[in-house]
């Protein structure tokens, strides 16, 4: 019976976003809407200037909707379910304030550093309250051995530091068509199954709820783009993904299933690193998917690429937690 209400989430999720999308992205259009291209970036991508952005909104649309729907029907809605779909929505609206920024009051690098910092911080910390009255568990385990480490208090401090971090990488990697749709269908396809496999259905069925959305935004996001989630929905996806993998106390294993986010992100510490201390750079441009587009590779190719080791680190978790 649940098998066929995993399914039937996705289809939920994938539908209600494509189905949207044909009327939301004109509406972007005429509102003008329109992605800004940093000049700083590949000169190639200049011809998407103007390309409908904020798309975000109907991801997050469509795994609230989904997952509310689902729940109720088939489940109870858990603290979980609250916990996952407040995070996601409370990121997605700190990504929307900043497009809004940069589309509407056309200041590029819309809210600064500060702003967002303390956005994503507080947000952190309202989870972290409200779960910790749940009794969440500070014991951080490292996957396939048997260590684990309270760290009681401090516990907060990391809860504030995977999801800042954790959305701040997703956001990194959104920089081409097509490319956070997939790496993040593929991450949470691999906790879905995780989630399932303990018998957490509830975040089972979030996970699969955004599977599903994300995958009706590829329809529109895949080469060439017809609309770009934006922050909105790069945020909101970071955030998510980290919960899923506080709330199901597989955090450390999150660097595993989320490699991609982590090695983008490494690739523009590595740069800066490098730029300040020796005044050279390790790579033509930072994050790493420009680098590969600057060296001769076509954005598809890079995007292919990178889903398929996506695909091998969502493997390797899976391996690693349930066999190992």
């Amino acid at each position: 019976m649940l098998e066929h209400v995993i399914l039937f989430t996705i289809a939920v999720a994938f539908l209600i976003t494509v189905i949207l999308s044909p009327f939301f992205i004109p509406f972007l259009r005429r509102l003008k809407f329109g992605q800004s291209i940093r000049e700083e970036g590949p000169k190639s991508h200049q011809k998407k200037s103007g390309t409908p952005t904020m798309g975000g909104i109907m991801i997050i649309l469509a795994i609230v909707v989904t997952t509310l729907i689902m729940t109720n029907k088939y489940l109870e809605p858990t603290v979980d379910t609250y916990l996952l779909l407040f995070v996601t929505f409370g990121y997605g609206l700190l990504g929307f304030l900043d497009d809004f920024i940069k589309v509407v009051l056309k200041r590029n690098l819309g809210l600064t550093s500060k702003q967002k910092f303390i956005g994503q911080v507080l947000i952190a910390i309202i989870f972290y309250l409200v779960a910790k009255q749940f009794d969440l568990s500070t014991v951080v385990s490292i996957p396939g051995t048997d260590f684990s480490v309270d760290l009681g208090w401090f516990y907060v401090v990391f809860i504030i530091f995977w999801l800042v971090g954790f959305s701040n990488a997703v956001n990194l990697t959104d920089g081409l068509d097509g490319l956070v749709s997939g790496t993040s269908a593929i991450a949470f396809g691999a906790f879905a199954v995780l989630a399932w496999n303990t018998g957490q259905f509830d975040v089972a069925i979030f996970c699969v709820a955004v599977v599903g959305a994300v995958l009706g935004f590829l329809v529109f996001n895949a080469y060439p783009a017809k609309v770009f989630m934006g922050d909105t929905g790069s945020l909101a996806l970071g955030g998510a993904i980290a919960t899923v993998a506080i709330l199901m106390k597989l955090e450390i294993l999150l660097i595993v299933i989320g490699g991609i986010f982590v090695i983008e992100t490494l690739s523009v510490i590595l740069q800066v690193a490098s730029f300040k201390t020796t005044g050279k750079r390790i790579f033509k441009m930072s994050p790493l998917h420009h680098h590969y587009e600057l060296v001769g590779w076509t954005e598809w190719r890079v995007v292919m690429t990178f889903w398929a080791i996506g695909l091998l680190c969502a493997m390797l978790g899976i391996y690693i937690e349930v066999w190992i």
